[in-house]
């Protein structure tokens, strides 16, 4: 098949699962478009299959604000002419699967038929696609796609709960390369052959309100009171500055260390004894799954669809978003024995095989045939 990839290219969730899933496909065979208005972050070789277009927006002074969709849409449809594209798959139902739509409808009149796959991520529905502004043209979008699908059964609720859907949803949760992560084992047991005794926690995230990176400093202040430890912070976001002051203001800025942004977020999780994310939402967990896959018990929220992959008393706790005391408790609980700690890194480890890429992929490629089979 010749797949075009619509995505967010940043460190999002999102932008991650569609370069993931795409660079998979191609592995598989097929042919992939990439079409974003910069190359996803991480997606590095661009060969065997692996297509990027840009998306130009002229700065027009007429406008208040660029006309994303019309050039997204405009972009779509010249990819899809030039490279006979079999399948577009968008990734968030605003802007993407409503810049789609408009292509679709121009390319039919050119005699162009060509399936939408729309997959929702979360924020495109809980947060934007709920808004008064956006609803009535989220639901539009979702309902006028082909085939839909969503990360979690927590998800797929919540979309129905709160919109008026046509269309079926499947569930189809994110995943990690199980590989990759066991690779990454082996380099980190090379670099680093004695255990410290130090133990390592660490939260990854876009630092946004939602992600409560207040409570995590607060839940590691309590846990390194009483164990010898050191908090590592990833990622870029408006709470940074807030979380860096406030470890000044606690008197644990040499125990903190906040290192931006990457996309090789396992060389940094494969040192890791504890994963902290206290969020007041989150659709799926793909920061807890990445964790897990490292051999990284969780300490989570049990908001959306985090009790999907984080179970608790087996591959780590889940507690109310904004209990700190029994986050900083469960976590102790946890670090301060070693046999348990094993016993935890062991399960989560196991849950995390579950959701591997190799299982994932071909369900995607099911949902593939039906949107193009619906055509027909």
């Amino acid at each position: 098949m010749k797949i075009a990839i619509v995505c967010y290219p940043t460190f999002g969730g999102s932008g991650v699962l569609a370069t993931e899933l795409g660079m998979s496909l191609a592995e598989h065979g097929h042919e992939v478009h990439f079409i974003a208005y910069k190359k996803p972050v991480r997606l590095n070789n661009l060969n065997n299959g692996l297509f990027f277009h840009k998306v130009e927006v002229p700065d027009y002074p007429l406008f208040n604000f660029a006309p994303y969709e019309l050039a997204l849409s405009t972009k779509l449809v010249e990819v899809v002419k030039n490279n006979s594209i079999d399948l577009m798959h968008v990734h968030y139902a605003i802007p993407h699967a409503y810049a789609a739509y408009m292509a679709k409808k121009m390319l039919k009149d050119q005699s162009i038929n060509v399936p939408i796959v729309t997959t929702l991520h979360g924020t495109d529905i809980t947060l934007v696609g709920n808004h008064p502004s956006y609803k009535t043209a989220v639901t539009f979008s979702i309902n006028k796609s082909d085939m839909v699908t969503c990360v979690s059964e927590s998800l797929k609720n919540d979309t129905l709960d709160q919109f008026e859907i046509t269309r079926d949803i499947h569930v189809i949760p994110n995943f990690i390369d199980i590989n990759k992560y066991n690779l990454q084992q082996i380099k980190c047991l090379d670099e680093n052959p004695k255990v410290s005794d130090e133990f390592i926690i660490t939260h990854v995230s876009n630092f946004r309100p939602v992600k409560n990176i207040k409570h995590v400093i607060n839940v590691f202040n309590n846990i390194q009171k009483e164990i010898n430890s050191k908090l590592v912070m990833i990622g870029e976001g408006p709470e940074k500055e807030m979380a860096e002051q406030l470890c000044v203001e606690l008197g644990i800025s040499e125990k903190v260390e906040f290192l931006g942004n990457t996309n090789q977020v396992e060389k940094k999780l494969c040192h890791s004894d504890l994963f902290l994310l206290p969020s007041s939402a989150e659709s799926f967990g793909l920061a807890a799954l990445e964790a897990m896959a490292s051999k990284v018990p969780v300490i989570s929220s049990n908001a959306g669809g985090l009790s999907e992959i984080n179970i608790h008393g087996e591959t780590g706790y889940l507690i109310n978003s904004d209990d700190v005391e029994s986050m900083s408790n469960h976590a102790i609980s946890i670090l301060k024995d070693s046999k348990v700690l094993d016993e935890f890194k062991t399960r989560a480890y196991k849950k995390a095989q579950e959701f591997d890429i190799k299982k994932i992929v071909p369900l995607y490629e099911e949902i593939y045939l039906k949107a193009i089979k619906s055509l027909k």
